[in-house]
């Protein structure tokens, strides 16, 4: 099967996060498999026009802000004699609309759409067209299969007016032979909250911070480490300094992936309080290492934390009712390794493997369709 998968970024874009992580694991084992993949996406500054990565031939063209536009112009001059079986936009960002410029049968990968949250990061125009973009998607993208990487994006769609029958969820997966629980047992000896991913305004770490001053001030013992690169870095550090919590805030900045496993076996408790997400897979990433998460009770991380058994759910943007769970949970050693025990459970149902099959039916039946149509 020749793939074509049309994405903004690859996992090498300073920009990538989690949609890149799935884009990868799922397309390079597909790759693996003898399938031909082939990635359309932007460039950066100092990236290569054309590289290979995980088995996947990756085309590099225009920026951030111009994949949409040369993304069709490239398509047709480089890639479209070469005869691609399947279209798959993952979407990411704001849609480029495969269907408007091939006749390729396309399938539409959704992590989540911002709507209003896009005006909580961008500036007004930039979120004002990410908002219209996305309102054009299910007139776009009408009666053509839908891969959801949650319910709660599924239910997004459908309130949007998407054919459920159209709507597949395959959740992203984890890596569970590389992630998994300390085998020595052991954890900091200060009681450490970690968040990690990327410093953006709109994931709300500024909702943990001003937990952890509630801790303080209750005397709780604790510390934080906020781990990850972002532009949001700067005002969370001003904001640590102005709470004077600089001495119980750690930014290691972005992690190796080996210091990634160290930072989630060891921390007691992993935080995200980011008021919607495709999927929370930091918080299954976390889960398969043992640690229990406390989260924010929003699309997305409510399908990766069962509430009171993998972790604690907590109405978005209440920092006193977060710090109240924290503190319960840091101070009840056996609650919390409990619920390690059972979200290592729970995470050993997501594979990347498991991921990789289901996708890969979906498409060779969307390839199949029209051969059964004539």
């Amino acid at each position: 099967m020749k793939i074509l998968v049309v994405n903004w970024l690859d996992r090498e874009n300073p920009q990538a996060g989690g949609a890149e992580v799935h884009l990868h694991e799922i397309f390079g084992r597909l790759a693996s498999r003898g399938h031909d993949v082939t990635l359309l996406c932007s460039g950066c500054p100092g990236s290569a026009a054309r590289c290979k990565l995980d088995g996947i031939e990756v085309h590099r063209v225009g920026g951030r802000y111009t994949f949409s536009l040369v993304a069709p112009w490239y398509f047709r001059r480089h890639l479209k004699a070469r005869g691609y079986d399947v279209i798959v936009e993952d979407l990411n960002k704001v849609p480029v609309f495969a269907p408007s410029w091939s006749t390729t049968p396309v399938v539409l990968i959704v992590h989540h759409l911002f709507g209003k949250t896009a005006f909580q990061e961008a500036s007004l125009p930039v979120a004002t067209v990410t908002w219209l973009l996305e309102r054009s998607v299910p007139r776009a993208f009408r009666d053509l299969p839908v891969v959801a990487v949650s319910d709660s994006t599924r239910l997004d769609l459908i309130a949007r007016g998407m054919d459920p029958e159209q709507i597949m969820v395959i959740p992203n997966g984890v890596d569970l032979e590389r992630l998994g629980p300390d085998p020595n047992d052991e954890r900091f000896s200060v009681p450490t909250l970690l968040y990690m991913g990327r410093l953006k305004k709109y994931k709300r770490i500024d909702l943990i911070i001003l937990a952890l001053a509630e801790l303080k001030d209750r005397g709780v013992d604790c510390r934080l480490i906020v781990a990850g690169k972002g532009d949001h870095r700067g005002a969370l550090e001003r904001r640590c300094q102005d709470l004077g919590l600089t001495e119980m805030v750690e930014f290691p900045g972005f992690v190796s992936e080996a210091d990634k496993l160290g930072l989630l076996r060891s921390s007691w408790l992993h935080v995200l309080t980011s008021p919607k997400e495709g999927w929370g897979i930091i918080i299954i990433e976390a889960a398969a290492c043992g640690t229990p998460s406390v989260a924010s009770d929003s699309p997305g991380l409510r399908d990766s934390v069962i509430d009171g058994r993998t972790g604690v759910l907590v109405r978005h943007g209440d920092f006193r009712a977060l710090a109240d769970e924290l503190q319960r949970l840091l101070g009840d050693r056996q609650t919390r390794e409990a619920m390690g025990r059972e979200a290592r459970s729970f995470a050993e149902g997501f594979g990347w493997h498991e991921s990789a099959d289901r996708m890969e039916a979906l498409l060779l039946d969307r390839v199949a369709l029209p051969n059964r149509a004539a």
